[in-house]
């Protein structure tokens, strides 16, 4: 079996598993929306302040929320099922792919969900392109969801992983929303976001080698 074609059958059980389930999706989505439309609530009727907030809040809460779409997604695996895979001769590099692909494609979905919201709610015409946030916002989800895999894969042994696995995920997630975030100050100031663009691409690129690289050592260990 080709690597791409192990890749493919790995997406298709993860998102399979979320459309049974929609823990992800239909639990973490309205905590998330509504995390976005208190903000507003607790601050004065200022727009330009909602403007100028509100993309920040944005990546805020797609961090906060993401992490545990990432997770779940990751740690949907049990032991018996993981020993299986082996069994049947899985890389485990495209292991890692396949579920990463996967918890990007759901946090994606949860961007899209947001977004309108944030924009409804925030108003952020003030600040000049930004929808050019949305290449950001992809780079974003695909560099969280490979944190969150391989945060699963380092405390798969661990008895407290699910306490464990969001703790290396909101460190090593601030390359990516640092970026993010000078992304939208460029904009305000009128300044291009290839710098910040190129800053998150190199982030994901070595995210992307990390995972490959240590998917089978990592399995090993477990």
């Amino acid at each position: 079996m080709t690597f791409r074609r192990q890749v493919m059958i790995i997406l298709r059980r993860d998102l399979r598993i979320e459309g049974r389930s929609g823990e992800a999706i239909f639990v973490t989505v309205p905590f998330g929306l509504v995390a976005l439309f208190l903000i507003p609530l607790a601050l004065p009727l200022d727009i330009e302040l909602l403007a100028r907030i509100g993309p920040g809040m944005f990546w805020s809460v797609t961090l906060l929320f993401g992490m545990f779409i990432t997770f779940r997604q990751s740690a949907a695996e049990s032991s018996s099922q993981q020993e299986q895979l082996r069994m049947l001769g899985v890389d485990p590099a495209a292991r890692f792919v396949g579920r990463a692909i996967a918890s990007a494609l759901l946090l994606l979905i949860f961007e899209l969900i947001l977004a309108p919201t944030m924009v409804v709610l925030y108003a952020p015409a003030a600040i000049p392109g930004w929808p050019a946030i949305i290449p950001l916002a992809l780079l974003a989800a695909v560099g969280l969801a490979m944190i969150g895999t391989l945060a699963a894969d380092i405390t798969a042994s661990l008895r407290s992983r699910s306490a464990l696995a969001p703790l290396l995920v909101a460190p090593l997630s601030v390359p990516l929303l640092v970026p993010a975030a000078q992304g939208l100050e460029s904009l305000r100031t009128k300044n291009g976001i290839m710098v910040p663009t190129m800053f998150m691409v190199a982030v994901v690129l070595a995210l992307a080698v990390a995972g490959v690289v240590t998917a089978q050592p990592l399995e090993e260990t477990t």
